[in-house]
Parts: structure tokens; C-alpha cells; sequence
């Protein structure tokens, strides 16, 4: 996995519960020299997440840490933080994982965990976005990468894409457009890390370039 020059490198972590398709854009991305990052593993929740077949495919070492197996949530958090920190990444990447971090995995991990939720953030936080947004008859929505704190989907914001809604739409319409545009984005966010445009420290404190304005907002028509 690792194609850049080592000083350059940076390590990540993946989190997932589904099928991956986020995980598979980012690993594109890096195949693709577009951005220099190494993935170290793959960690689900779910036994037959379908992006643990897919970081099989590229050698990428994965692991199971099913919730259900777990009777309190500290147990499955002390659980997930041992398997992340073994490869001491610089970074967390949460693409479509479905469980909420604790305030407390937060604080012990104490490095950039990122998120790409399916809204135009800070409107429709949490589950069902698209639905909600037709059902406003809202003209534009989108996806945004952010920083995970403790506030449910309240970090600190980092790149927006865009999306007209059409009036033809309905919720599997306007989902696969939108999942185009977070496979674009979640990239960007990232090589801004990477590149040290955006840098972090305290949890939630971001230093940035003067140049840069965030969060970047991208439109796609």
C-alpha cells in the first residue's frame, strides 16, 4: 500500500458498517497518487460488511468488532480503540460507520477522526437526510466532511458538496447523486490534512491556511 515517498506518508484507519463505497473511493485516490496516505486496516462492526470484502481485495488487514458481542458500550469502545491504536494512525476515517463514537474514545484517540455525512450541515443532522430534505422541498442539498466530536454530526465542518434537487426526485434518485459527489469530496478533505493546509490539536482546534476558506464548498450540477 504505501506508493509515496515515506516523509510523505500519512496513516489512516478505516471504520465501517456497510458497503464501503466511500473506503473504495479513498483507495482509489490513493492508486491514483492523488493524495499521500496509507491505509493501515479496515475495522466493521458488522461481520458481513461488504468493504471488509473489499480491503481483503487489496491486502489490507481487517478486523470484526461486532457491538452486538458486547453488553456495555465501554466494553465495545475499549475494544475498537485497541484495534485502531495497534497501527498508530494519524488519522481516523469513519466512512459509513453506524455506531456513534463516545466522548470518551474521542479523547483517548486524540487525533483527526473524520466523518462524511449525507447533508449540508449543520442542517439534518443524524439519520434519513434525503427523505427530510424532500419532504421541506429544500432546493439544494449535498454531503460535508467534518471533524467528529462529541455533538452528533457537530464538528468542525470541512469541505460541502452541493446538489440541486430536481423536481423528478425521490430518495434513491437524490442518494446516488449525492454518494457521487461525497466519493469526490471526502478525498479533498482529507489531502488538505495530508498537505498541511488544515492542522488540529485540542479536539476540535483547526489552524488554517490564511488562503484557504472553509468550509470549502463544492457545487455539482
Amino acid at each position: 500500500m504505501s506508493i509515496f515517498k515515506s516523509h510523505t506518508i500519512k496513516k489512516a484507519v478505516v471504520l465501517l458498517s456497510g458497503s464501503g463505497s466511500n473506503f473504495q473511493a479513498i483507495l482509489d485516490s490513493i492508486t491514483a497518487y492523488e493524495i499521500a496516505l496509507e491505509i493501515c486496516a479496515v475495522i466493521s462492526n458488522v461481520p458481513d460488511a461488504r468493504g471488509i470484502d473489499r480491503a481483503k481485495t487489496h491486502g489490507i488487514p481487517t478486523y470484526i468488532v461486532n457491538n452486538h458481542d458486547y453488553s456495555e458500550r465501554i466494553n465495545f469502545d475499549k475494544a475498537l480503540l485497541d484495534k485502531v491504536v495497534k497501527y498508530d494512525p494519524d488519522y481516523l476515517v469513519l466512512a459509513g460507520f453506524m455506531r456513534i463514537l463516545s466522548s470518551e474514545f474521542i479523547k483517548k484517540f486524540n487525533k483527526p477522526i473524520f466523518n462524511i455525512h449525507p447533508s449540508l450541515l449543520p442542517k439534518y443532522k443524524g439519520l434519513n437526510t434525503h427523505q427530510r430534505v424532500l419532504d421541506k422541498n429544500e432546493k439544494l442539498h449535498g454531503c460535508s466532511v467534518h471533524l467528529v466530536t462529541k455533538e452528533l454530526d457537530g464538528g468542525p465542518l470541512i469541505i460541502q458538496g452541493e446538489v440541486s434537487v430536481k423536481n423528478d426526485d425521490d430518495v434513491k434518485k437524490l442518494a446516488a447523486r449525492v454518494l457521487k459527489v461525497e466519493h469526490m469530496i471526502y478525498k479533498k478533505a482529507l489531502n488538505l490534512f495530508i498537505t498541511n493546509q488544515i492542522t488540529y490539536e485540542n479536539l476540535r482546534v483547526m489552524k488554517i491556511n490564511k488562503e484557504i476558506e472553509i468550509p470549502l464548498k463544492v457545487r455539482m450540477d
